[in-house]
C-alpha cells in the first residue's frame, strides 16, 4: 500500500504528537483492561508505562525498522492467574508475574537464536501466505465478539440480583445500565466518523481519524450521559463519570498528589516477598508461563508477516526474524518489571499504520514515551479509563476488521482451485472461527494458535497432492 510516512520518516512537531496519541488511544483500551481483569493489586497506569518501556526496547532491537507498539498480552492471562493462586501473598504474587515474563521470554531469546543460526526458510515453508493469510484473518475475526460486545456496552454499571446460592444468599452482579440503543448509536458515529475522516479527510485529517472518531463518539456518550442524569434515565448513562473522582480525590479533595502519582510498579512490590519463594512455586511458574510463549512465538511470526505486507518489507529478514523475537522477548522481561504483564506486539497498532499509511517507527517511539509519562498524569488515566465501551467497540470495528482484511488480501495470489490450498485455508478459517482451542492442565493451546497449527499440519500432509494435481493439468494441457 501507498504510505504517507515510511518507516524511516520523521513527521514534526505537532503532527508528532498528534500521530503518537492515536498509537496510544488505539492500544491503550486493550493494554490497560489485562491489569484490570487479573486485579491483585496490578493497576492500569502501572500497565501503561511497561507497554511503553517495553516498546522502546523493542525498537532498539529491531533497528527502528519495524513499526509496531507492544502492549500488555491477553494470551498471558491464565497464567498471571496463576501467579496469585493457591494462597500465595501479594508481594510473591508480584514477584511470580515477573519470574513468569522472564521464563517466557527467555524461550523468545532461545528461539531467536536457533533463527539467528539456521535462517527463517524453514518458517517461510511451514507458513506460506495461505497459511500466514487465514490465521492473521483470524487473529481479527476472533476479536469481533469483543468489539461488537463493546458497542453495545456503556461503563455505568449496578449491582443486580443474578440468583441465589446454596443458603439462599443473594447472588449479585454488576451490570451495564446503558441500553444497547444509546450505546449502539454512540459506536455507530465513532465508527462512520473514523470511516469518512480515513476515506475523505484532507491531510492531517486522514492521518488521525481514530483520534477524531474517539473525540466524537465521547461527546456523543457525554451528551447522553448528561440526558441521563438531567432526566433520571438509567439507560442513557454511558460513562461513568465517578471515575474522574476516584482517581482525582483523596478524602474529598483535589490536591498535587492526587494529580501526579507514581504508578504502583510490580518490582517495588515484588521484592517485598522474596522469603516466602519456594521451588514448588517456580515450577508452577515455569509451567503457567513457559507452554504460553511457544503458543505466542507463532501469533508474533503472523504480526510480523501482516506488517510485512503493510510497509512492502520483509521484517523476517530485516531486521530479522531473530531481532523481533529478541524485542520482543526482552520487551516483555522489561514491561512486566514494571507493569506486570509480559507484552505483545499489537494488532490494533497495525491495523492502525494500515488505515492510516503512517509507519514511521517515530511515531510508534513517541507513543512509547506518551505512554510512559501518562502513566504519572492521573487525570489522563482517568479520562483514558472513562472512554465508554461503545466509543472503543466503534473504533475496534474497524480495526479488528482492516486485520482480518489484510489477512485475506495475502490469499488474493493462492491458487483456491488446488485441493491442498483449500483444505488449508479451510481448515484454519472455520477451527478459527468456531473458537477451538486445547486445553492441556493448566496451559491453554489459543484458538488463533490452535488454528495456526492445524493449518502448518494439513499443508505439509497434502503437499504430494498438490504436486500431483498440477502434474495431472499438465499432462491435460499436453
Amino acid at each position: 500500500m501507498k504510505l504517507t510516512y515510511d518507516v524511516a520518516d520523521k513527521p514534526k512537531g505537532a503532527q508528532l504528537v498528534t500521530f503518537a496519541l492515536q498509537q496510544m488511544l488505539a492500544i491503550l483500551a486493550a493494554t490497560i483492561a489485562v491489569p484490570m481483569i487479573v486485579g491483585n493489586g496490578m493497576t492500569p497506569s502501572a500497565a501503561m508505562f511497561g507497554a511503553g518501556a517495553g516498546t522502546i526496547i523493542y525498537l532498539l532491537f529491531t533497528k527502528f525498522k519495524s513499526p509496531v507498539f507492544l502492549g500488555s498480552s491477553f494470551a498471558f492471562l491464565g497464567s498471571m492467574f496463576s501467579a496469585f493462586a493457591g494462597g500465595v501473598s501479594m508481594q510473591l504474587g508480584f514477584l511470580g508475574l515477573i519470574l513468569g515474563a522472564v521464563l517466557a521470554g527467555l524461550v523468545y531469546v532461545i528461539i531467536s537464536l536457533i533463527v539467528k543460526t539456521v535462517g527463517v526458510g524453514w518458517i517461510n515453508k511451514l507458513m506460506p501466505p495461505v497459511v500466514i493469510g487465514p490465521t492473521v484473518a483470524i487473529i481479527g475475526l476472533s476479536l469481533a465478539t469483543n468489539a461488537v460486545g463493546d458497542l453495545q456496552s456503556g461503563d455505568v454499571k449496578v449491582p443486580q440480583l443474578t440468583g441465589y446460592d446454596a443458603n439462599m444468599n443473594p447472588i449479585f452482579s454488576d451490570v451495564p445500565l446503558a441500553s444497547p440503543y444509546a450505546a449502539i448509536i454512540c459506536g455507530l458515529i465513532t465508527l462512520a466518523t473514523v470511516m469518512l475522516c480515513a476515506s475523505y479527510g484532507k491531510k492531517t485529517m486522514k492521518l488521525i481519524p481514530f483520534i477524531i472518531g474517539i473525540c466524537v463518539g465521547y461527546a456523543v456518550a457525554l451528551i447522553f450521559t448528561i440526558i441521563g442524569n438531567a432526566t433520571d434515565i438509567n439507560e442513557l448513562k454511558l460513562i461513568d463519570l465517578d471515575v474522574f473522582s476516584n482517581y482525582l480525590l483523596n478524602d474529598g479533595k483535589v490536591s498535587t498528589e492526587t494529580f501526579f502519582q507514581l504508578p504502583k510498579f510490580t518490582f517495588l512490590e515484588a521484592f517485598k516477598g522474596t522469603g516466602e519463594f519456594t521451588g514448588t512455586y517456580f515450577w508452577t511458574i515455569f509451567a503457567a508461563y513457559v507452554p504460553v510463549a511457544f503458543v505466542v512465538f507463532a501469533e508474533h511470526v503472523a504480526d510480523h508477516k501482516n506488517l510485512s505486507s503493510i510497509i512492502d518489507k520483509d521484517l523476517l529478514k530485516d531486521p530479522g526474524l531473530n531481532r523481533t523475537l529478541l524485542g520482543d522477548g526482552v520487551g516483555s522481561m522489561v514491561g512486566a518489571f514494571f507493569g506486570g504483564s509480559p507484552n505483545t506486539t499489537y494488532g490494533e497498532s497495525i491495523a492502525c499504520v494500515a488505515i492510516t499509511g503512517n509507519a514511521s517507527s517515530f511515531t510508534i517511539l513517541f507513543a512509547a514515551f506518551g505512554c510512559m509519562i501518562f502513566s504519572f498524569l492521573t487525570p489522563l488515566v482517568a479520562f483514558i479509563d472513562s472512554i465508554p465501551s461503545c466509543v472503543m467497540g466503534g473504533v475496534c470495528i474497524s480495526l479488528y476488521g482492516f486485520i482480518s482484511v489484510s489477512g485475506l488480501k495475502m490469499l488474493q495470489k493462492v491458487d483456491l482451485g488446488i485441493n491442498r490450498n483449500l483444505f488449508t485455508a479451510s481448515v484454519i478459517l472455520i477451527a478459527g472461527i468456531g473458537g477451538l482451542s486445547l486445553t492441556f492442565g493448566d496451559v491453554t493451546i489459543t484458538t488463533i494458535a490452535t488454528a495456526l497449527i492445524l493449518g502448518i499440519l494439513t499443508n505439509r500432509i497434502l503437499a504430494k497432492s498438490e504436486k500431483a494435481e498440477i502434474a495431472e493439468t499438465n499432462s491435460k494441457k499436453k
